[in-house]
Parts: structure tokens; C-alpha cells; sequence
């Protein structure tokens, strides 16, 4: 029985050590990846007035 539970220890780590392997990654990598997003992001004042979105509204009125 004891090299039974023993057997079940080692699938238990190597399963934990195949999930924890990855998401330690992700989450090493994960908050610069966002940072940089947010950091390229440009600042917007809200919608520009421009031919375009004037043809849109016309267009849009029912």
C-alpha cells in the first residue's frame, strides 16, 4: 500500500508541475504584455468630426 501512495505522490507533483510550469510564465510575462498595451494606447478626446462620421449620423437617422 505504501508504494502505492508513493505512486500517486509522484503523478500528483508531475501533474502540479505541468500546470504550475505554464501558468508561472503567463503570469511573469502577462502584466508587462498589458502594460505595454496600455502604455501604446492613444488618447482619445472622443468621436473626431470628420466627413465620415458625418455621412454615418445622416445616414443613421430614422
Amino acid at each position: 500500500m505504501d508504494n502505492q501512495n508513493e505512486q500517486n505522490s509522484r503523478r500528483q507533483f508531475l501533474r502540479m508541475a505541468v500546470v504550475a510550469a505554464p501558468a508561472a510564465v503567463a503570469m511573469a510575462v502577462a502584466p508587462n504584455a498589458a502594460a505595454d498595451v496600455v502604455k501604446d494606447a492613444p488618447k482619445s478626446n472622443g468621436l473626431r468630426d470628420t466627413e465620415h462620421t458625418r455621412k454615418y449620423f445622416e445616414t443613421a437617422r430614422f
